[in-house]
């Protein structure tokens, strides 16, 4: 098969789809973060959400609950193709460690460099997925 670039630009981002077992813990957790739900698809089994900066997410809701939040694509032994999970930008990652220790929301890895542009820490939802947080930052080796 030859191949032919994309005819089209890829103009931006609009958003990423996570899949989720309880609506209501979902919706409760993403807007403790700072996700507004607006836009509701109910034939679809989800909806759309927005921070105050226009970050979009899609919660999917047709999740099965596993115990433990087991997360098949990084909990399992065998690394399964797929997206591992988001990442997104904030302004004040010491900010956003405080205010996720008195959430009690636990930091599974970091804040640390990541590259030479980023201090990234990472968290889980609670259905195991996982959400990354970058303060963009220069001068860190990789």
């Amino acid at each position: 098969m030859a191949h032919i670039a994309n005819p089209t630009r890829l103009l931006a981002y609009d958003h990423v789809g996570i899949r989720v077992s309880d609506r209501s813990r979902a919706l409760a957790f993403y807007q403790a973060l700072g996700f507004i739900e607006t836009a509701n698809f109910p034939r679809h089994e989800a909806n759309e959400m927005t921070s105050a900066d226009g970050v979009r997410i899609n919660l999917i809701f047709n999740g099965a609950r596993l115990l433990g939040a087991h997360n098949a694509l990084l909990d399992a032994p065998v690394k399964l193709p797929g997206v591992t999970h988001p990442a997104f930008v904030v302004d004040d990652l010491a900010a956003l460690v405080t205010w996720l220790g008195a959430q009690g929301i636990a930091i599974t890895e970091g804040p640390h460099p990541i590259g030479p542009r980023r201090v990234a820490l990472f968290i889980r939802d609670p259905d195991g997925n996982v959400l990354e947080f970058n303060e963009l930052t220069e001068g860190y080796a990789q």
